[in-house]
């Protein structure tokens, strides 16, 4: 066995081989950068630093909040609202990794057999994990008694053509202390041999927290029951693995993570000023003018809707004209750039260029959605 190159190891003496430095240094990979590998969580926003949309609170079904995530609630009775937080700073619940927001929902008069809430993302692609072992983990807390949370994992075959139903899995539904711990289900993705995957691009693996069921979902959340309750989750992750690793955002990075929910959701702000560019604009008619937003990303697809709030268009000389209705302009709005066609009720000069801005407000807006 060559003995070159060599090390000391200066606490016995003994001569270190190429060979024992490369097992060492496997080791050291296992136990320290192997774990973090950007894409390794296939949840996006999973520390729940991203929240374009700037809720304050929600009760709404089938609404995204905090980026890519979407609460689903309903039946005869209950009510699911859900809130963003604010750790103390050194509260987090992982020593090392200073998490500065996670997510509450509070379950609330549920108490009819069809009463449901539940936290969501959809990953996109249902090729995703599929056939594999999958382990998802996450840090939650409830405020008092021992409630559950069922983890279900939804594959879904997406819409056009004929696609195949959609498959569900019960994960497992961890018991829910009251301080921070972190819980973790370890399961099989079942394979999509023999499926058919629908032609409109939007098949996805639907990550579930079931946190309130009545007993017409018994079958599907493993008997969770009805909960009112105050739950608290941080620190989603989604991986291929047979044991949780520490836990990362799906890029690492701040600005890795926004690029990504910008893929699905962009909102273009000027909260530094009230009259803040947003893009550019030329007149049609005079109530009526054409305009342009980049998108920082490309899209997941062309945006589908659009949403604003006090935008005007502005000639530079004074003369201003404030929207009255925006909508996406189809035939040129593309992944890349936002179209819109606007109107207005006067202010607008056909054939002039104008500046989109905020209309003396730092909360204007113009969001652009490509959802799954």
């Amino acid at each position: 066995m060559s003995v070159f190159p060599s090390k000391v190891n200066y606490a016995t003496g003994d001569i270190l081989t190429a060979t024992d430095m490369n097992e060492i240094g496997q080791a050291v990979n296992l136990l320290d950068g192997a774990q973090f590998a950007a894409g390794k969580n296939k949840i996006i926003n999973g520390d729940f630093g991203i929240n374009q949309r700037a809720f304050t609170s929600n009760t709404t079904d089938n609404t995204y909040n905090f980026d890519r995530w979407v609460q689903n609630n309903g039946g005869s009775s209950g009510t699911l609202t859900v809130t963003p937080q604010t750790f103390t700073p050194g509260a987090a619940p992982v020593a090392g990794y200073e998490g500065s927001t996670f997510v509450q929902c509070v379950t609330a008069a549920g108490a009819a057999v069809n009463t449901y809430a539940q936290y969501s993302q959809k990953i996109e692609d249902v090729r995703t994990f599929a056939g594999q072992t999958v382990t998802a983990s996450f840090w939650a807390k409830a405020t008092s008694g021992t409630p559950k949370v069922a983890v279900i994992v939804r594959q879904n075959f997406g819409s056009g053509g004929s696609p195949s139903s959609q498959v569900e899995t019960l994960a497992g539904s961890p018991t829910i202390s009251t301080s921070w711990t972190r819980y973790t289900v370890t399961f099989t993705v079942p394979s999509i041999s023999g499926k058919t995957i629908g032609t409109a691009g939007d098949s996805n693996l639907q990550f579930l927290l079931w946190i309130s069921a009545g007993s017409d979902f018994n079958a599907r959340t493993g008997s969770i029951g009805l909960q009112n309750n105050t739950f608290q989750f941080w620190g989603v992750q989604v991986e291929a693995a047979n044991t949780a690793s520490n836990f990362q955002t799906a890029t690492g990075t701040k600005g890795g993570e926004l690029a990504l929910c910008q893929r699905y959701y962009y909102r273009a702000v000027t909260p530094e000023n009230a009259y803040g560019a947003f893009g550019t604009g030329i007149g049609r008619t005079s109530t009526t003018a054409y305009g342009l937003i980049p998108l920082p990303v490309p899209m997941r697809i062309t945006p589908t809707s659009i949403e604003y709030s006090a935008v005007r268009a502005d000639d530079g000389s004074g003369a201003t004209g404030s929207a009255s209705s925006i909508t996406i302009s189809t035939n040129f709005t593309s992944r890349n750039i936002g179209a819109l066609d606007m109107t207005f009720a006067s202010g607008i000069t056909q054939y002039r260029p104008y500046v989109l801005e905020a209309n003396n407000s730092t909360a204007a807006y113009v969001a652009f959605s490509a959802e799954l």
